[in-house]
Parts: C-alpha cells; sequence; structure tokens
C-alpha cells in the first residue's frame, strides 16, 4: 500500500506461479491480514492499466450522459442491481442521508439453462455507449477471475478444499459497480460520499479511483485513508464471509469521506467489483470456524436471503 504499512501489498502471481513456498507464503500473509484488518492491495491481479484506463473512460462517458438519457436506464423494478441508480438513492445500513454518489450495475450474465436464470435481474444495455457495455463485460470476467483465485487462497487458510468456493460463486450474483461522486456544490449538512458500512458480499475487488476519500476502521475504531498503487486493487472481506467464518474473516467498516472544500468541485469516480456467490448458497458458520471460544454467532441463512434482506436495508427494494 502506499500509505499505511499494516494494508499489506500482496502479489497474485505467487500464489497463480509454480512455486510452493511462496504461494504458502502467499496464503499464510492473506490470511493473517483477513483475521487483523480485512483488507488488502493485489497487484498482479490481470486488470491491465490499457483496460482500466478504456473502463474509466467509458465510466466518464456515461455520467457526463444528459440526465434524461441516465433516467431511460434506471430501473426501480431491478431493485437497484441492475443498470443506473440515480443520485441519493442509496442510503448504508443505519445511516439516515443518503450517499452522495449515482452509480451504474453491470450483472452476472447466465447461460440459459442455468437454474438462476429467471432469478437474477436482467442487464441493462446503454444504447448510446455500445462500448460501455462491452468494455464493462470484459472487466467484470478478469475481476471474478481474480476474485476465485483469491477465494481459493482463503479456502486454504480455512483448512478447506482449495477448490471450496470455486461451484458456489461460478454464476454468482456478482456486481461491477461504477460509482460517480459529482462535485460538491452545497454544504452536504451532514452527508458524505459514502457512509460507513460494511460490503454485503464474500470479497469486494476495487480498483484504484480517480480521487482520494477511501478511509477504513480498524478492529480497535481508528480510521486509516487507504490509496491503492496503479497496479494494485484493493481487496476486502465482505459481511456473507465474515458471518460464513463466524467473524474469523474481519469486513472492516468503510467509508468515503467528502474532501476537503477547496477540492469540492472536482468529482471522484471508482469501480468495486462485489463478488457475490450462488443465492442458494449456505451462510451457515462453518463447523471449522466455531469452537468454546468462538461460538457460533450467526443463525442459518443462504446468500439469496441474506441479498434480499441487506436490499430492502439499502432503501432499494421496499
Amino acid at each position: 500500500m502506499s500509505v499505511k504499512k499494516n494494508i499489506p501489498s500482496l502479489d497474485l502471481s505467487d500464489f497463480t506461479g509454480h512455486n510452493q513456498i511462496r504461494k504458502k507464503a502467499f496464503v499464510k500473509k492473506l490470511g493473517e491480514a483477513y483475521e487483523e484488518i480485512g483488507f488488502v492491495a493485489i497487484k498482479n491481479h490481470g486488470l491491465n492499466d490499457k483496460m482500466t484506463q478504456l473502463l474509466y473512460q467509458q465510466v466518464y462517458n456515461f455520467f457526463k450522459l444528459p440526465e434524461d438519457i441516465k433516467l431511460k436506464y434506471e430501473k426501480p423494478e431491478l431493485n437497484g442491481q441492475r443498470g443506473y441508480i440515480s443520485f441519493g438513492r442509496e442510503t448504508a445500513k443505519g445511516q439516515t442521508k443518503s450517499d452522495l454518489k449515482e452509480f451504474w450495475h453491470f450483472g452476472q450474465e447466465l447461460d440459459e439453462s442455468d437454474p438462476l436464470i429467471n432469478e437474477y435481474e436482467p442487464n441493462v444495455i446503454c444504447d448510446e455507449l455500445p462500448d460501455f457495455n462491452q468494455i464493462g463485460r470484459e472487466a467484470f470476467s478478469i475481476l471474478e477471475n481474480t476474485g476465485v483465485f483469491i477465494l481459493r487462497a482463503l479456502a486454504l487458510h480455512l483448512g478447506l478444499n482449495e477448490r471450496y468456493f470455486d461451484t458456489k460463486v461460478k454464476g454468482g450474483n456478482s456486481i461491477l459497480r461504477a460509482i460517480h461522486y459529482p462535485p460538491i456544490k452545497t454544504a452536504p449538512s451532514g452527508a458524505v460520499r459514502a457512509a460507513a458500512h460494511g460490503d454485503i458480499n464474500l470479497i469486494t475487488i476495487l480498483m484504484g479511483a480517480s480521487a482520494k476519500g477511501l478511509e477504513i476502521q480498524t478492529r480497535n475504531g481508528d480510521w486509516i485513508a487507504v490509496t491503492a498503487l496503479p497496479e494494485q486493487v484493493i481487496v476486502n472481506i465482505g459481511d456473507m464471509m465474515s458471518r460464513l467464518t463466524n467473524n474469523k474473516l474481519h469486513s472492516s467498516i468503510h467509508r468515503v469521506v467528502n474532501p476537503p472544500k477547496k477540492d469540492w468541485g472536482e468529482p471522484r469516480f471508482s469501480i468495486p467489483f462485489f463478488m457475490h456467490p450462488r443465492s442458494e448458497m449456505s451462510l451457515n458458520c462453518l463447523n471449522c470456524c466455531i469452537d468454546d471460544l468462538n461460538p457460533k454467532k450467526y443463525t442459518d441463512v443462504t446468500a439469496g436471503e441474506f441479498l434480499e434482506e441487506r436490499i430492502k436495508e439499502l432503501g432499494l427494494k421496499k
């Protein structure tokens, strides 16, 4: 990491390569980081500079479209899971002020034979920007593949079969979210770009944002500013993974704070990939994460049930 030494920086090629010593060391460092703080920075993640630049350019192109054009792609019946979600529509769990952002969701695309084909909301296609759709899909696929390797490392750390998560996330209800935090024109009256929250999913892969602002909360309550170097992505634990592991792996609360007043006129763009499992996956606490010192903390639930509950808490579904 470029900011704090206690946010580890790891090289994914140590895990995907053929050196077993490096692979074992990667698993150990990743697991320890996720138990302690819930965030790491990863390089050699598969998303090259060219693809990153193309994606950010297309995201910029979409959000500069006229408001009436963007609103064509807001589909309330999709519960904020696909297409455009307008400014101020999402409110973090437990908050009363809406976040100062608008965003777009690229979702999973399933084979027609998949039993979940009618359960997931359909993707929305932006007619004005065909490259936006194509490049978004390509980035989705790359980051999904990156996520599989991170989950394989976590499976080994937990003492599970390395491919424990493979079938659970293949066709999972993952989302690539393109976020625009517009320039701040008037005093926000307590609202922030993204209020303190934990992510819903298993893991989140965050491409470097166009401006600073991301902060994470450590287990002792301190807030740490986090910025990825150009060749890195940030990968953090989500609430589903924390629940599955009975809080062994830590889903850190994080936020995007408003910039200093002198920088209010600058927008911020960010593109996280939220890796979800298939909706039928059990999030029941793993037996390997339960003992006398760490008794079971959560009731049994599926990923689909948990997601449904959280979507309602965000105000995206009534």
